[in-house]
C-alpha cells in the first residue's frame, strides 16, 4: 500500500518527466554559445570539446610571451585562453586550453592550413600576410557544442573542428591549389615566458602518420604531451625547421638535410610543414590524439575513439554527450536568452576539471612516474581557490560520481606529493601553488557533509591534516605560531589568515563526521583565528604585525599592499563563510551589518583605486561588490543572516542581470574554470552554498520559471517559481513538498529527497 507522500512523489516524478520530454523538442545543447566570455575578461575559448574532455581544440588569435606583458600593456593577461573576440586574425588551432583562468599555459600542437608560398613564421596581427596566420570575420565563424567553423580569408580555406575525449578532429576545405600546406607549430603556445619549450620530437611514421612529444616548462614546471597525428590524404613532401641555432639547421654531422623529407626532427623549437595538391573544395582531414604517457598511448586513444574519417559522426557523438550532461537540469525561462545563459553556464561548468589519463587508465603522476587509475577516472586542472565555492558543491548535487573521482584524483596527488599535500592549483602532473589556502579540504568536507563518500574518508582526513601543517608553505608556520599570518613576515597576510581559518573549520567538520573529538576541537579552535585580524576600531579585517600591532598605514578600499590578494578590506571582511552569525555580531549586530552590506553595493569607488593601465579592472564591479572575483560570491546571500532575506533576493537578481548576458562580453570576470558559471546556475535555481562543508544552502530569488533536476539517486526535484517575471524578484513564501519553509535556508537532504520546491514571486518585498 502506497502512502500519500509516495503517491505525491510518483505524480511529481511523472509530471517532471512529461514536462521534460515536452520541453526537449529543441535540444539543450543548441542553446550553448561558446563565444560567451571570449571578449575582455571572461577568458573562455570558442573551440570544440566534449564534457570534461582531455582535448580542447580551439583557435588562437595571438601568442604573446609573458616577458612582453608591460610592452603589450597587459595583453598577455587577455590571452589566457588563446583567443580574444576583438582580434581579427587567427594564428592556428591548438589542442589544449584553460577555460576562464587568470593565468596562461597550454596551447599545445598548433596546426594551421595554408596555401601559397610556404611561410613557417606566424606573422603579426597587423600584417598577417607576413606569416602563416590569416584574417577572418565573425560573419564566417560558427561556434556551438563540440563544433567550431571559420573561414580563413587569406588562404580561402574553411576550417572545421570537433573532438572526442582525447582526439581533436580537423576538417579543412581547400581551394584548387598546387601549394597547399599543413603547418605543425611546436613552438607556439599560450606562453608565460619566452623559453617555454624544453624539447620537442617528431617522427614521420609514413606519409599519413606522424608521432612525437612536446615538453614544456611553463606554469607547469615540467609537462609533456605525447601525440599522434593522422592525415586523411598522403602528403607529397614534408619538412622541418629548427629555431634553436637559426632558421635552418642541419644535424647528424651534416650527413642529412633535416629540412626536407627527413623522418626525424628533435630540438627545443620546431615547426614542420606537410605539402599537398588539392582540388577545388577538397577536404583534408586530420586527427590529433594526445596522451600524458606515450605516443603508443596516443595511437591507441585514436584507434579507440575515432577509428574512422567521418567528421560529422564525431561531431554528433559529442553533441549527444553534451545533451546527456545538460539534461541533468531541464529549465523553462521567461526569456529565450536566459536559456542561452543557463545552458552555456552548464557547458562552462562541465569543461573543467579535465580527464587526464589514456583510455586504459594510464597517466603521469605528480612524481613524474606512470600510474594507472584503479577504479576511478583521473582528473586534472584544479583551480581550487575559485571552484571550492560553487563549482564542486554543484557537482555534489548533479555530478556526485565525477566529484568523487575528482577527490580520488586529489588523494592520488597527495600520495605522489613529496610534500604530502593535497592540490592547491594543479594541472598536467604539476603543482603550481597558485593562490592561497588549502582548499582541497573544502571539497572533501563538502562531499562528506552531503553524503558523497565514495572514497577513503580516514585517508582523506589524514591528507587534510597534513596539508594544513605544511609549515614552509605560504605563511602557515607563522599562522600556527601566532594564530594569524603577520604582514611583516608574509604578504597578503589577512587573506591567508581568513582562508586558513575557513579550511580549518572544514577539517573540523570532517573530524566530527568521523568521530575524532580531539581533532575536531583542535581545528575548531584554529577556525576562530579570523578574529585575530579583526580591528574593532575600524570595523575591518586588517593586517597585523609580528609584535601584535595592526599595520598603521591602512586604506580599506585599496587592493595594494594592504594584506589582501585580489580584493580589499571591504571584500575580505565579509568572507567569514564558516561563521556568518559571528560575522554579523562582529559588525555590530543585524541592523548595523545590514547597513554595511547596503553600503558595499551602493558606494562608488574613486578612479584612483583602479589600475591605470587597464580599464578591464572595472569589469565585474557593482559599487564595491566585486562579482568578477570569487571572495565576494557569497556576499549577497549574507542578508539571510540579518533578517533581511528580501534584500538578498533583490541583490541576487540584480547581479544575475548585470553580470551575465548572451554575448561575447557576457561574463563580468574570469569564468575561472566554471566558478562564475556555477554561481549563475545556483542563483538561477534559487539557492546557493554560502558555506561549503555544511549541508545548508541559502535561499535567494530564482530566475527560472521552472526547473527539473535529475539526480543520480534516481529522484527528481521540480523547482517552480509562480508569478515569475522581470519585476517579481521578491519571494513571499517557499514551499517544499506542500509544507512552507519558515527559514531562508534549505538542506542538501531536503533537495536530494526530490519532490517539488515552489517559490511564490512578488513585486514587493515581504519585510
Amino acid at each position: 500500500m502506497r502512502t500519500r507522500s509516495q503517491l505525491l512523489f510518483a505524480c511529481l516524478l511523472f509530471s517532471a518527466m512529461a514536462w521534460s520530454q515536452a520541453s526537449a523538442v529543441k535540444k539543450s545543447y543548441s542553446y550553448i554559445n561558446p563565444l560567451i566570455g571570449t571578449q575582455r575578461m571572461g577568458h573562455t575559448y570558442p573551440g570544440a570539446t566534449v564534457p570534461f574532455g582531455s582535448v580542447q581544440l580551439s583557435p588562437d588569435t595571438d601568442t604573446i610571451p609573458y616577458e612582453l606583458n608591460k610592452k603589450y600593456n597587459g595583453k598577455v593577461y587577455e590571452y589566457c585562453a588563446g583567443y580574444q573576440y576583438e582580434d581579427r586574425t587567427i594564428a592556428g588551432f591548438s589542442h589544449t586550453h584553460f577555460s576562464g583562468t587568470g593565468h596562461s599555459d597550454l596551447g599545445d600542437l598548433l596546426i594551421m592550413p595554408t596555401t601559397g608560398a610556404l611561410q613557417l613564421n606566424p606573422g603579426t596581427a597587423s600584417n598577417p600576410k607576413t606569416g602563416y596566420r590569416s584574417a577572418y570575420s565573425h560573419a564566417n565563424e560558427t561556434a556551438r557544442a563540440n563544433y567550431y567553423k571559420v573561414k580563413l580569408d587569406d588562404h580561402n580555406i574553411t576550417a572545421e573542428l570537433t573532438t572526442s575525449q582525447r582526439v581533436g578532429f580537423h576538417q579543412y576545405t581547400f581551394p584548387k591549389a598546387n601549394d597547399a600546406h599543413i603547418i605543425l607549430d611546436l613552438i607556439a603556445g599560450i606562453y608565460n615566458h619566452n623559453e617555454k619549450n624544453v624539447w620537442t620530437f617528431v617522427r614521420v611514421e609514413n606519409d599519413t602518420l606522424i608521432t612525437g612529444y612536446r615538453q614544456t616548462q611553463g606554469w607547469a614546471r615540467t609537462r609533456t604531451v605525447y601525440f599522434a597525428i593522422a592525415f586523411s590524404k598522403p602528403f607529397r613532401q614534408y619538412g622541418a625547421r629548427k629555431y634553436d641555432e637559426g632558421n635552418i639547421y642541419k644535424g647528424f654531422w651534416r650527413k642529412f638535410d633535416e629540412t626536407k623529407n627527413f623522418p626525424e626532427a628533435a630540438g627545443k623549437n620546431i615547426r614542420m610543414h606537410f605539402d599537398f595538391e588539392t582540388a577545388e573544395n577538397e577536404q583534408v582531414k586530420i586527427k590529433v590524439a594526445i596522451s600524458p604517457v606515450s605516443t603508443i598511448g596516443a595511437l591507441e586513444n585514436m584507434k579507440k575513439e575515432i577509428p574512422h574519417w567521418d567528421f560529422y559522426k564525431t561531431m554528433h557523438e559529442g553533441e549527444l554527450l553534451w545533451e546527456k550532461e545538460l539534461n541533468k537540469i531541464n529549465i523553462e525561462t521567461i526569456h529565450e536568452e536566459d536559456k542561452v545563459n543557463f545552458y552555456t553556464a552548464m557547458y562552462h561548468a562541465f569543461i573543467n576539471p579535465t580527464i587526464y589519463m589514456d583510455g586504459d587508465g594510464s597517466y603521469k603522476g605528480l612524481d613524474q612516474n606512470i600510474h594507472k587509475a584503479d577504479g576511478f577516472t583521473n582528473y586534472t586542472t584544479f583551480s581550487l581557490w575559485d571552484t571550492y565555492r560553487a563549482l564542486h558543491p554543484l557537482f555534489n548535487i548533479i555530478q556526485p560520481q565525477r566529484n568523487t573521482d575528482m577527490i580520488k584524483s586529489m588523494l592520488a596527488h597527495y600520495d605522489q606529493s613529496v610534500h604530502k599535500a593535497l592540490p592547491v592549483w594543479s594541472h598536467y602532473a604539476n603543482e603550481n601553488w597558485c593562490m592561497i589556502g588549502y582548499h582541497s579540504v573544502s571539497l572533501i568536507a563538502d562531499a562528506i557533509a552531503k553524503g558523497n563518500t565514495g572514497f577513503d574518508m580516514e585517508k582523506a582526513l589524514g591528507a587534510c591534516i597534513s596539508s594544513s601543517n605544511l609549515r614552509y608553505y605560504d605563511g602557515i608556520e607563522y599562522y600556527l605560531q601566532y594564530g594569524y599570518v603577520p604582514e611583516d613576515k608574509n604578504g597578503s597576510s589577512v587573506s591567508k589568515t581568513l582562508e586558513y581559518a575557513y579550511d580549518d573549520w572544514c577539517i573540523a567538520q570532517i573530524a566530527k563526521k568521523l568521530n575524532k573529538p580531539d581533532v575536531y576541537d583542535t581545528y575548531m579552535r584554529r577556525s576562530q583565528n579570523y578574529r585575530n585580524v579583526f580591528n574593532k576600531s575600524t570595523g575591518f579585517m586588517r593586517p597585523r604585525l609580528t609584535d601584535g600591532s595592526f599595520k598603521k598605514e591602512f586604506d580599506p578600499l585599496d587592493t595594494h599592499g594592504q594584506g589582501f590578494i585580489e580584493g580589499n578590506a571591504w571584500n575580505y571582511s565579509l568572507s567569514i563563510q564558516h561563521d556568518p552569525e559571528a560575522l554579523v555580531a562582529l559588525n555590530g549586530g543585524k541592523e548595523k551589518f545590514t547597513q554595511h552590506l547596503d553600503s558595499l553595493f551602493a558606494m562608488q569607488l574613486p578612479d584612483k583605486y583602479f589600475e591605470k593601465t587597464e580599464d578591464i579592472t572595472r569589469d565585474g564591479i557593482i559599487g564595491n561588490y566585486v562579482h568578477g572575483n570569487e571572495p565576494s560570491h557569497h556576499v549577497a546571500y549574507l542578508y539571510n543572516w540579518t533578517g533581511y532575506p528580501w534584500k538578498a533576493q533583490s541583490r541576487v537578481r540584480m547581479i544575475l542581470d548585470a553580470m551575465y548576458h548572451p554575448a561575447p562580453d557576457g561574463l563580468g570576470g574570469n569564468d575561472d574554470t566554471g566558478q562564475m558559471s556555477a554561481w549563475y546556475i545556483f542563483s538561477s535555481l534559487g539557492f546557493y552554498p554560502v558555506t561549503p562543508g555544511s549541508d545548508q544552502y541559502a535561499l535567494g530569488s530564482p530566475k527560472v520559471k521552472k526547473a527539473v533536476l535529475h539526480f543520480e539517486n534516481g529522484r527528481s526535484l521540480v523547482i517552480t517559481a509562480k508569478n515569475q517575471s522581470d519585476k517579481n524578484v521578491y519571494v513571499s513564501k517557499v514551499e517544499l513538498n506542500g509544507k512552507m519553509l519558515d527559514r531562508p535556508f534549505i538542506t542538501h537532504e531536503e533537495l536530494m529527497g526530490g519532490g517539488e520546491l515552489i517559490y511564490y514571486m512578488t513585486a514587493k518585498p515581504k519585510k
